[in-house]
């Protein structure tokens, strides 16, 4: 197993093309530069980190996982399909599109890949975007033409299964003038490695363009994994994004959305459910900048034993982005006396005219509905039960791939019984 140190970049470099190695070496260099973070970080307050990168060499391919595949199941046909295996891809499977990996992309002088990869997330946001620009060595890039539109998902299957390593996972999208796309990113892990990965998603929609895009993530029980999706949206284009959290010991998603284009629109809408001593912490920053710009963010979580969960999400309106209407709301149910829900959500407006809103719940599951289903012949178990059920329905109904409510229902509701079957809830 390699370090993450200078010996293991020039390793990687050897077989890189030069633009890929200018890309290494400016995320080395921050990455020496920079320390692990800590809750004395605005960015960081909420979540205590247990572990350093330092202690964990980079991953090498592993054998695939053997465990079957709801979110494939679910999603049915594909219009292309991609494994990225402990930091190490394949995909294929589209003739309406570009769907391929780093090293095909590079080796065929794929332009579109080279003028966009590694651009969407900073290198100096944190360590963990500095340490993922200097070690990521493959990725899956999705390209739609103009004017192309593919109506089945691609689905990219990312499997970490290397205990004491760590992964760094990346995924392109470039959707080109009124093109469409669908793609499912999903996340899994073996319980029982403790691991650290560390993925990038950078997604850039050209003018009247439309993506829906959706993660799943359901990594093992010592799976510490964070992750960075930035998403640029052109003129006129449609973003439809979904986020479904269930699994890791730490699930960090920070989501950095950037309405740039005139008319753009974006839909976020996500459901977390944590339990044990799970950390599931959102970080949201939608930034609206062009003219007459939309935003609707809903994300609704539970958390239950001694789990926690954060959202952090500033909806920030540019001095020249008039007209836009951005709304922002979280609510969580807590379970558990043990369990804790922490929900910031903040605006920012430097622009009069805007129409904007955000708010946030955070509480047990209410009595009176709970005691009308009981009034009616229910038990309290079962009257419990329905409530998460429409509790979680808002958001899932909304998930821009609507098979991926299926699995995530069925997680939801396996959780939930389980815990009340054992007493903790």
């Amino acid at each position: 197993m390699q370090l993450l140190d200078r010996d293991t970049v020039e390793r990687l470099d050897a077989t890189a093309p030069a633009w890929i190695r200018e890309s290494r070496s400016r995320g080395f260099e921050q990455f020496e530069k920079l320390t692990m973070p800590t809750s004395k970080q605005e960015a960081w307050r909420y979540v205590d980190l247990d572990f350093a990168l330092a202690d964990f060499g980079l991953a090498e391919q592993g054998s695939p996982m053997s465990e079957p595949d709801e979110v494939a199941a679910a999603l049915g046909e594909l219009a292309g399909h991609a494994t990225i295996l402990d930091g190490y891809a394949t995909a294929g499977g589209s003739d309406d599109a570009i769907f391929t990996t780093l090293a095909a992309g590079a080796g065929n002088g794929t332009s579109e890949l080279r003028d966009v990869f590694g651009t969407g997330v900073d290198v100096g946001v944190d360590i963990f975007s500095a340490a993922h620009h200097a070690f990521v060595h493959d990725s899956v890039f999705l390209y739609v033409p103009a004017g192309r539109t593919v109506e089945r998902p691609f689905y990219v299957d990312v499997q970490a299964t290397r205990g004491g390593a760590v992964s760094f996972p990346h995924i392109t999208i470039v959707v080109e003038r009124d093109a469409e796309a669908s793609i499912v990113i999903g996340f899994r892990s073996p319980d029982g490695e403790r691991m650290v990965v560390n993925p990038q998603i950078e997604a850039f929609i050209r003018d009247a363009g439309r993506l829906k895009l959706s993660t799943y993530q359901r990594f093992g029980t010592e799976t510490r994994s964070i992750i960075h999706e930035r998403v640029a949206i052109g003129r006129d284009a449609t973003a439809k994004l979904g986020e479904v959290g269930l699994g890791g010991s730490l699930g960090r998603l920070d989501l950095d959305f950037e309405l740039t284009g005139k008319g753009s629109h974006t839909d976020l809408v996500g459901a977390f459910y944590g339990e044990r001593r799970q950390v599931l912490d959102y970080r949201l920053l939608m930034h609206h900048v062009g003219v007459n710009t939309s935003s609707d963010v809903l994300l609704k979580g539970a958390v239950q034993d001694t789990a926690e969960s954060v959202f952090t999400g500033l909806v920030r309106i540019e001095h020249d982005a008039a007209k836009t209407s951005a709304f922002e709301t979280n609510r969580n149910l807590v379970l558990s006396e043990g369990a804790r829900a922490n929900s910031v959500p903040n605006l920012e407006i430097l622009c009069d005219d805007v129409i904007c809103g955000h708010g946030s719940t955070v509480g047990p599951l209410d009595e009176e509905p709970l005691y009308y289903l009981m009034s009616r012949g229910l038990s309290r178990a079962r009257a419990s039960r329905l409530l998460i059920h429409g509790f979680f329905e808002e958001a899932l109904e909304r998930l821009p791939q609507p098979e991926l409510a299926v699995p995530a229902r069925a997680a939801v509701n396996r959780r939930f019984v389980t815990a009340q079957q054992e007493g903790r809830v």
